[in-house]
């Protein structure tokens, strides 16, 4: 696992960001949709609002085996992130994380008998983060090609867990 201060950095990776791409095994086919970050900080962990009659919620019962992206181009920053996922029906989480755009979703609101909290136990990851501009990270391309002997500096990239 990674240490807090490593949790912060993806924290603050992800936490502009907010969606992410969740891919789970619909019958041993890789399946994405996106899925909206709902807490305020990472502890290693990840929540999201799902229904529990949502495709999502049978795969990851299924196979608890996740992942999930996020992904700002404007910016270069990517994150993978892999985990075991389980549905929550605690009342009390439901509470924490609900606000005006989950609200939105869930016509019958925090009692809404198909609403469950959908809990993400992070165990590894990746990230990479482009330190210099668009044109930057083209002239170490260009600079790459020229000198064959030159790998790119593109920026930061790290692996995080096991």
């Amino acid at each position: 696992m990674s240490s807090p201060e490593h949790k912060q950095k993806i924290w603050q990776l992800i936490d502009d960001i907010k969606v992410g791409m969740l891919v789970t095994l619909d019958d041993g086919v890789p399946r994405a949709r996106p899925m909206h970050l709902v807490q305020d900080a990472y502890d290693g962990t990840l929540w999201f609002y799902t229904r529990r009659s949502a495709e999502k919620a049978f795969e990851a019962q299924s196979d608890r085996d996740v992942c999930i992206t996020f992904s700002d181009q404007k910016h270069g920053v990517y994150v993978s992130m892999s985990g075991k996922a389980r549905l929550r029906d605690d009342a009390e989480l439901i509470d924490k994380y609900w606000n005006p755009f989950v609200a939105a979703w869930f016509e019958g609101g925090r009692e809404d008998d198909d609403i469950a909290m959908l809990e993400i136990d992070i165990d590894f990851g990746e990230h990479w983060q482009a330190r210099e501009s668009k044109a930057f990270q083209l002239y170490e391309i260009a600079k790459a090609n020229v000198k064959k002997e030159h790998k790119p500096d593109m920026g930061e990239n790290e692996k995080f867990g096991h």
